[in-house]
């Protein structure tokens, strides 16, 4: 684990599935957490992706949405270093 990032890997879950992992990961990340990486995947589509932008774009807990290192990663930025 990399030191201010939490990683889940929701690939091959519903929606419903991976928005409840996700949940799950933003009430157990302490303060030290800056990036919460999200691994969807993308072979499949862009729905999982579209979804955390969907319910997180505007959430509070979420400062930006950026891509990750490849199409298959999106990364929540919880709060700036």
């Amino acid at each position: 684990m990399q030191a201010g990032f939490v990683t889940i890997d929701v690939h091959g879950r519903t929606r419903a599935q991976a928005k409840v992992a996700v949940e799950a990961a933003l009430r157990r990340c302490s303060p030290s957490v800056y990036r919460l990486r999200v691994i969807h995947g993308f072979n499949r589509g862009t729905g999982l992706r579209d979804m955390l932008h969907a319910e997180y774009g505007g959430d509070a807990r979420v400062k930006r949405i950026l891509p990750g290192a490849n199409p298959g990663i999106t990364e929540l930025v919880l709060r700036e270093l």
